[in-house]
C-alpha cells in the first residue's frame, strides 16, 4: 500500500470515527436532556398538586430517591438559626419517618453541607443545600456501595430542580402561615360567639372531627376536607342573631320562635361572605339544614341539588345534637341515635353518606366519643 494510499485511508478512518463521536455525543446530550426534561416535569406536577407541607417532603423524597436510583432520601427544613430542623422527612427500603419537632442537625454531613452552604457529591453521596435568599433546608441522598456512583450530570440535574422544590416547599409554608391567621380569626368569632350563645346550645368538640371522618372516608380532596373543616366549626354563627330568650328556651318552640331560629343559617352566610378565605364554605353554612327530600330549610333543595359538604354536615349535626340533648330535648344513648340516622336515610338524609357513617359509627365509642365534649 503505497504512502498516499494510507493517508487516504487514515483520513476515511478518522472522518468514520469524528462522526461516531459526534453521533454518541449528541445521543448522551439528548438522553441527559430528556432525563432533565422529565425529572422537571416530574417534580413540577408533584408540587402543584400537594398543599400540605408533611406530605410534599415525603412525596418529594420519594420521587428522588426514583429519579436518582438512591436507596435513601432526606429532607432536612431549619429554622433561622440553622442549628436546628424543625422538619426532617427520610425515606428508605423500610419505609419513612417524619419529625415534626426542632432537633439539632447533629449529622457531619449534613452540618457541613448547611455550613458551607455548598453541595457535597461522593460516590455514594448527593447532598445540596436549599437556598431562597437564605438556607432553608438540605436535600441528601445515599446510593448503595454496589450502585452506579454520582457523577456531575446527577449533581447537575438535582441543581435544576432544586428551584422547583424550593418553590413548593415555600408555597406550602405561605399556606400554613396564611391557614394560622385564618383559624386565627375563626377562634375569634368562635370566641364572641361562645359569649353570646349558651353552651348547651354549642357542638361537642367531637363535632368537628366527625364530619372531617365522614369526608375522608369519603375520600374527598385536601381542599374539600379542609373547607368542611371551616364551615364545621361556623355553621351557627347566625345564631349570634336570634334573640337570647328564644335560643335559650327549655320549652318547646312556638311557630314564630321556630321560623326566627330557621334564619340562622341565612345569617350565618351573610355575616360571613366578606372574609374571602371563607367563600367555598358558604354554601355548607346555608344549606346545612336542608333535607335530602326537600322539606328543609332555607330553600327547600333536595337531593343532590344540596352541596355534598352540607349533606354530610347535617347528618353529623343531627348525630353530635342528639347525643349531647339541648335544653329543650333530652340527649339520646349512641346506639339509639345511630338507629334514628337509619332510620332517616332517603328523607332527611343523603342514603350514600349515611352508608359512610355507618361504617364510621362502628369506630366510635361512648366513652371516647363524649370525653370530647366541652
Amino acid at each position: 500500500m503505497s504512502i498516499k494510499s494510507y493517508l487516504t485511508l487514515m483520513k476515511k478512518f478518522k472522518s468514520s470515527f469524528l462522526k461516531k463521536l459526534n453521533r454518541k455525543k449528541k445521543l448522551n446530550s439528548l438522553r441527559k436532556y430528556k432525563t432533565l426534561l422529565s425529572s422537571t416535569h416530574s417534580i413540577y406536577r408533584l408540587i402543584n398538586s400537594t398543599s400540605e407541607l408533611k406530605e410534599l417532603v415525603v412525596r418529594l423524597a420519594r420521587l428522588l430517591c426514583q429519579i436518582f436510583d438512591a436507596e435513601h432520601c432526606v429532607i432536612i427544613l431549619l429554622d433561622p438559626s440553622k442549628k436546628y430542623s424543625v422538619l426532617k422527612c427520610s425515606i428508605d427500603g423500610k419505609g419513612r419517618h417524619i419529625i415534626d419537632k426542632r432537633m439539632p442537625v447533629s449529622n457531619r454531613i449534613e452540618k457541613n453541607i448547611i455550613g458551607t452552604a455548598t453541595s457535597v457529591r461522593r460516590a455514594d453521596i448527593l447532598g445540596l443545600p436549599l437556598i431562597c435568599e437564605d438556607i432553608i433546608g438540605e436535600v441528601v441522598m445515599r446510593r448503595s456501595s454496589r450502585a452506579r456512583a454520582f457523577d456531575r450530570f446527577d449533581q447537575e440535574i438535582l441543581t435544576s430542580i432544586s428551584e422547583y422544590i424550593i418553590m413548593g416547599i415555600r408555597n406550602c409554608q405561605l399556606m400554613e402561615e396564611q391557614q394560622k391567621i385564618i383559624l386565627g380569626s375563626i377562634k375569634s368569632l368562635l370566641t364572641l360567639m361562645d359569649k353570646r350563645i349558651p353552651q348547651e346550645y354549642t357542638h361537642s368538640s367531637y363535632f368537628h372531627r366527625l364530619v372531617t371522618m365522614i369526608a375522608r372516608e369519603m375520600k374527598l380532596e385536601e381542599k374539600q376536607i379542609e373547607c368542611l373543616k371551616f364551615a364545621s366549626l361556623l355553621h351557627d354563627t347566625g345564631k349570634a342573631d336570634i334573640p337570647l330568650q328564644i335560643l335559650t328556651k327549655a320549652s318547646k318552640l312556638t311557630q314564630k320562635e321556630f321560623d326566627i331560629i330557621k334564619k340562622h343559617p341565612a345569617s350565618g352566610a351573610e355575616i360571613l361572605k366578606h372574609i374571602q378565605v371563607l367563600k367555598p364554605a358558604i354554601p355548607i353554612i346555608l344549606y346545612h339544614h336542608e333535607k335530602y327530600d326537600g322539606t328543609g330549610y332555607p330553600s327547600r333543595l333536595k337531593k343532590k341539588q344540596i352541596p355534598l359538604g352540607a349533606r354530610i354536615m347535617a347528618i353529623a349535626d343531627a348525630f353530635d345534637a342528639m347525643v349531647y340533648g339541648r335544653p329543650y330535648r333530652e340527649r339520646i344513648d349512641i346506639d339509639s341515635a345511630i338507629k334514628e340516622i337509619k332510620n332517616k336515610s332517603g328523607s332527611q338524609f343523603d342514603p350514600r353518606i349515611v352508608e359512610v357513617f355507618l361504617k364510621i359509627a362502628k369506630k366510635i365509642r361512648s366513652k371516647k366519643y363524649l370525653r370530647y365534649h366541652k
